[in-house]
């Protein structure tokens, strides 16, 4: 039986369907949408070797007729030169605007797809199936994609709300521990922005760093309630013109970690989880939140086998820089969103560059 929670949206509503095994009825769910017949599966030479084939035999079954293409693995693969061979295996299949692309695999296959499809013909069908617990908790939801620039992160994108987020949570299993570690940092992110119970429950739990040490129930929670956050937050704020910027809590940092270390050195859950330590310290240096509100916060990160240090070598002046490019700047200032407590946190431009020095040099 399906969880399905939905994203209300102006202009196109749509479903996240949480249900174990729903990939084998890939083709049934997308029937219902009434698309055209063709579709291109994109995914990563992992995934589609563990799943590709129950996706394409899915669709076929629903007598969609299905081409794939295989983008390379990695952040540092998110590329305009990626996008456009996406574009070749489209032109070759000859994708109309009734065709649908396919998002199989983590949240740069998502990002990715979601963009070509943005700008292929100007906008086609997109579905996301998400195979990493960070994508199905946050990459997949919200319709934002795009790709790096060599001088940040998601600097080239587009809004293109997908029209099914599909989630099988049976894919989890064959995620790599480093990979569901990262996720946590993104369900975390979501207790201390918006669902206090979430967290609680978190704390509950013995262990939060493997998948088989977390009962299936809290994973079961841990997806519909990260999912819910993320849906409310979207269907106030589609387009991030102001309460979505929440959802960036711990990117701030984290962003700039990552473009800092190349996009190969630390996930992208890592970074938001050093980031996530950091925001909390400046929180507590404002007075906007108490030592013990980060404590529980970073005992969290902790638990789930997360860093909470910078990696060695990083230099600070060069991370207060890199904060100055990222996308959330604006009027020249940047934006933090700092917590007030477990479950609020508010955004700010009135950080100033000492407080953060001051916490990253501790870091």
């Amino acid at each position: 039986m399906a969880s399905v929670i939905k994203v209300n949206l102006p202009q196109q509503s749509y479903d996240i369907a949480i249900a174990p095994g729903s990939l084998e009825q890939l083709g049934e769910f997308m029937t219902n949408l009434h698309l055209g017949k063709k579709v291109l599966l994109v995914s990563n030479p992992t995934v589609f070797q563990l799943y590709g084939e129950t996706a394409i035999a899915s669709l076929k079954a629903a007598s969609f007729e299905v081409a794939s293409h295989i983008l390379s693995d990695g952040e540092h693969y998110k590329t305009l030169a990626s996008i456009e061979n996406l574009y070749n295996t489209a032109l070759e299949n000859r994708l109309e605007r009734s065709a649908t692309m396919v998002a199989l695999g983590g949240g740069v296959i998502g990002d990715m797809t979601g963009f070509a499809a943005a700008t292929w013909l100007r906008g086609i069908n997109f579905i996301q199936v998400p195979t990493t617990l960070l994508a199905m908790v946050d990459a997949a939801i919200g319709g934002k994609t795009g790709v790096n620039h060599p001088q940040g992160k998601n600097l080239i994108g587009a809004f293109h709300q997908p029209r099914l987020v599909l989630i099988d949570p049976d894919v989890l299993k064959t995620l790599p521990i480093r990979e569901f570690r990262a996720g946590m940092a993104e369900v975390i992110k979501y207790g201390v922005i918006w669902d206090a119970q979430l967290f609680a429950e978190l704390e509950a739990s013995q262990r939060l760093d493997e998948m088989g040490h977390i009962h299936s129930e809290l994973i079961d929670t841990i997806l519909t309630r990260s999912c819910q956050a993320k849906a409310d937050v979207v269907s106030k704020d589609e387009k991030e013109a102001g309460l979505r910027a929440i959802l960036n809590y711990g990117h701030t940092i984290g962003h700039a970690v990552e473009s800092l270390t190349g996009y190969r050195q630390v996930l992208h859950g890592e970074a938001v989880a050093i980031g996530m330590v950091a925001a909390g310290q400046i929180a507590v240096e404002l007075g906007m939140w108490t030592q013990q509100q980060t404590q529980r916060q970073d005992v969290l990160i902790e638990k789930a086998g997360l860093p909470t240090k910078l990696p060695a070598g990083l230099d600070i002046e060069a991370i207060i820089e890199a904060l100055q490019i990222d996308k959330k700047v604006k009027a020249g200032k940047v934006r933090f969103v700092l917590p007030t407590q477990i479950g609020a946190v508010t955004v700010t431009d009135q950080v100033p560059a000492d407080i953060i020095r001051q916490v990253l040099v501790r870091m």
